[in-house]
């Protein structure tokens, strides 16, 4: 089984758009280069859509990936485990502090019950929680399969339903520690190093997160260079459908907003899966999580935002949202020289030649 078998090949944002776009930016009213990360969004958009200026952003779409951990029974979170639960009911309610974010911008929010802990089926539904990763594998190859394929269906419901930004959000109590071991696995650092405070986590039970991150790394150390293999062993299934989710994204020519550091660790896996999907990627902010930032350099994003969030949920995605829309919008509504009668930089003044 490779990713192959899954993802074909993916295509890169149109260059030539691309270029198009840069010329674009020189004509409206402003100072090259004055409006900064704003442009470089207008820019990024018209590529991925192969058009200039970019459509404007009308139908952003948040979905949160649900999903328990069998490490987090070794008290690496502050929180039960039934909170995960009582908080996607929340979100499904509107209750969140994600959904008072995607608020403000219009963004839909739609949560995927991928693998919480408890008795329910249906088909987005892969298994009751996960293996804990410290000492047996997070799931088995079956649940792996479906748990991509589930991710993939749902990318493409999202853009079949006329999606033209996506986002990943995650929930689920432990959901930092295979973060970690992902990140840690795929930038080579040190667990001590890629571990942090999680929702809030103590001394105490960072110290036994950070043991549960070195024995998962240790288990899986020979297979880095085998992705298929490592998320089975040493993520979860709801890590394993946003990645998928996020590669899906990439191969339908969908760009994507990720979130902190358990999103940002699925799109380590997307890029693994499918070479190419970090172009389609753009980094909504940069949570409190030591191992973001290491993530973050290894995909060559910068943050739009750097609030220190540690929410989850999609949050810091949903926060960047109005930047994204800023960016087309600026290459749509912003006049140019010529409309505006306003002289360029070039113009010369009469009586100067």
């Amino acid at each position: 089984m490779q990713p192959s078998d899954f993802f074909p090949k993916v295509e890169r944002p149109s260059q030539e758009a691309e270029k198009q776009a840069r010329q674009f930016q020189l004509n409206l009213t402003k100072p090259t280069g004055s409006l900064a990360r704003l442009e470089d969004l207008g820019v990024w958009l018209s590529a991925c859509q192969d058009q200039v200026p970019p459509r404007k952003i009308t139908r952003p779409r948040l979905v949160v990936f649900a999903g328990d951990h069998g490490i987090a029974t070794k008290n690496v979170s502050p929180y039960p485990i039934e909170v995960s639960i009582q908080m996607a009911e929340n979100i499904r309610q509107g209750g969140a502090g994600v959904n008072v974010i995607a608020n403000q911008s219009g963004t839909g929010v739609r949560v995927a019950d991928i693998s919480l802990n408890h008795d329910a089926w249906g088909d987005e539904r892969v298994s009751k929680s996960c293996g804990s990763i410290d000492r047996e594998d997070a799931m088995t190859e079956e649940q792996l399969i479906r748990a991509i394929e589930i991710g993939k269906r749902i990318a493409d419901q999202e853009i079949d339903s006329g999606a033209d930004l996506l986002m990943g959000g995650d929930l689920g109590i432990g959901n930092t520690t295979p973060s970690a071991v992902i990140i840690g696995l795929l930038t080579n650092q040190e667990p001590v190093v890629v571990t942090g405070r999680g929702s809030g986590v103590d001394d105490e039970g960072w110290k036994r997160k950070v043991e549960a991150v070195r024995d998962a790394m240790f288990r899986a150390r020979k297979h880095r260079g085998d992705v298929l293999t490592m998320m089975r062993m040493v993520t979860s299934p709801e890590l394993a459908a946003m990645a998928a989710f996020i590669a899906q994204a990439a191969v339908r020519r969908t760009p994507v907003l990720l979130d902190g550091v358990v999103v940002t660790a699925s799109a380590l896996l997307a890029e693994q899966m499918a070479p190419g999907a970090r172009r389609w990627m753009q980094a909504g902010h940069q949570s409190a999580e030591p191992a973001h930032q290491f993530a973050l350099e290894y995909l060559g994003l910068t943050p739009l935002l750097t609030l220190g969030l540690r929410l989850g949920e999609g949050s810091g995605a949903a926060a960047a949202v109005p930047l994204v829309k800023m960016g087309a919008d600026i290459m749509n509504d912003m006049a140019t020289f010529e409309s505006a009668q306003v002289s360029g930089k070039d113009a010369v003044p009469e009586g100067r030649m």
